[in-house]
């Protein structure tokens, strides 16, 4: 059986059942009430004339009824009658005494000034000593008892209770308001009947339908639902699950690209080296070096290239280690200006037979302290710097160093005078593997990873890298590092600098 049909029996059924309660409610209080089914009519009528006052106020009334048969001068005491007529204002009811045609005492409970007119006159026999009474649009029960005072003065005690028009009414408009109850509770269940359905079973069909679409391997979709009921949650639910699975199918396509991306590039880089330590072993065992100048130029080539090919897997293995985050970090305070005075006078030191020129006229004085793994930042400016290097075309190669900082962190730039890169290459200069020059020839150029690599690390550290080149004119590669926050919360050097 559909959600559709269920839902459809049990509002059914739920209507039936409230019209049956209805009917057996009405009918049972009429007849605890009246002992007699076919005063139903009549009850209604004189419901309040017969029982104007609750239990409580009727047992008050009860004892000022006695007092006044016992003691009617007491009904003349002032602190007396405010006390009873406090017992009353709990109860919303109030009283009033008279004497002759004067009122003694009357209850701030109805603020009335019609109330004396209205009440009935004095019967000392009091044949009715209860009825009901209407003061403009204002409805009135009361239980009354007149008597005599000891003086033979004429005196009446009322106990007043304001009734709802509104349930006056509703007495005389019962088989009225009952057949426009059954209208409302038949159009109330048709609406919620079709509510639900479409607040329900439509979103259903609609989740179902996506799941069918999943299964036949269809990610391209969207589900919107506005709901914010829990329909509204299993969608929000689902739609990210789509997207997590979309996400997965897409990012292990792309894993899947990279893979063989990366073996084709492995391998190219590999065979290259290996082929040429073959034809050289293969000259050598041949007898084609066949002096010893031709031996030691052989020799030397086959060493470079296993030098070659060891630092390829080093850098291809401590690549996968920082792709991995395996490789963990040791964050220290690193004054960022005597780093960079370390490392170029290192490159200096290093490359003193290449007429390389190292700018870096920083006269900075304050100590600007940058939060870094000190092994893993030397290892990112060298592969730079060497990157640099190896695309360099000018007779004169000049690399200059400048640095700009702010209240959050540090802006390193690296500048060269080389060839250039072409723009559409920038945005993959920092993929692995990747170089601008097609050929992958290792002595033009180096693995690919050496950027990828000073990727990772900045990365690591929390920064960004980026590159800016202009063909012809040469390349600013910049990176950013975190500032140092002292225990007060403040940088080590507050004041903002650029440099």
């Amino acid at each position: 059986m559909s959600i559709r049909i269920k839902l459809l029996l049990s509002y059914t059924g739920m209507l039936v059942v409230s019209l049956l309660m209805l009917v057996m409610t009405a009918a049972l209080f009429t007849i605890a009430s009246t002992g007699d089914v076919h005063s139903l009519r009549d009850f209604y009528k004189v419901h309040y004339q017969l029982n104007p006052l609750s239990e409580q106020e009727e047992s008050i009334f009860l004892e000022l009824k006695y007092l006044a048969k016992k003691d009617p001068d007491e009904l003349q005491n002032k602190e007396l009658l405010l006390e009873y007529d406090f017992k009353l204002k709990t109860e919303k009811a109030g009283l009033f005494v008279r004497r002759a045609s004067n009122a003694i005492f009357e209850s701030h409970t109805f603020n009335q000034p019609e109330l004396q007119e209205a009440l009935p006159p004095y019967d000392l026999n009091n044949y009715q000593i209860r009825n009901t009474f209407n003061i403009n649009e204002r409805f009135y029960g009361y239980a009354k008892f007149d008597f005599k005072y000891s003086d033979g003065a004429k005196g009446s005690v009322f106990v007043i209770k304001e009734h709802s028009p509104l349930a006056a009414i509703t007495r005389r408009l019962l088989p009225i308001l009952s057949l426009i109850l059954i209208g409302v509770l038949v159009i109330a269940n048709v609406l919620l009947y079709r509510w639900i359905t479409r607040s329900v079973i439509k979103p259903l069909n609609m989740l179902r339908d996506s799941a069918e679409r999943i299964q036949e391997g269809n990610l391209q979709f969207e589900l919107n639902l506005q709901s914010k009921d829990e329909i509204g949650q299993l969608n929000e639910a689902f739609e990210m699950m789509r997207l997590r699975l979309q996400e997965s199918v897409s990012l292990r396509l792309q894993y899947e690209e990279n893979r063989k991306e990366l073996i084709s590039n492995i391998s190219h880089d590999l065979r290259t080296p290996i082929t040429n330590i073959k034809g050289y072993i293969e000259g050598i065992r041949d007898g084609v070096a066949n002096t010893p100048e031709k031996m030691d130029m052989y020799v030397d080539i086959i060493y470079n290239k296993a030098v070659g090919m060891d630092k390829l897997v080093d850098e291809l293995f401590l690549y996968s280690k920082l792709d991995l985050n395996q490789v963990p970090f040791s964050f220290e305070p690193v004054d960022i200006v005597k780093f960079l005075d370390d490392c170029i006078e290192e490159m200096q030191y290093n490359m003193e037979n290449i007429s390389v020129t190292f700018q870096w006229d920083h006269q900075i004085s304050e100590r600007i302290e940058v939060q870094a793994d000190l092994d893993k930042l030397k290892r990112m400016v060298l592969n730079v710097i060497g990157n640099a290097l190896k695309y360099m075309d000018k007779p004169h190669p000049m690399i200059s160093f400048s640095l700009q900082t702010d209240q959050l962190e540090v802006t390193v730039e690296v500048k060269d005078n080389g060839m250039g890169i072409e723009a559409e290459a920038l945005p993959h200069i920092f993929e692995r593997f990747y170089r601008a020059e097609p050929s992958r020839n290792l002595s033009t150029g180096g693995s690919g990873l050496g950027l990828a690599i000073a990727r990772q690390i900045i990365e690591g550290h929390g920064g960004a890298i980026w590159m800016e080149s202009e063909q012809g004119v040469g390349s600013s590669l910049f990176f950013t590092l975190k500032r140092t926050v002292n225990e007060g919360g403040n940088n080590s050097h507050d004041a903002d600098s650029d440099y």
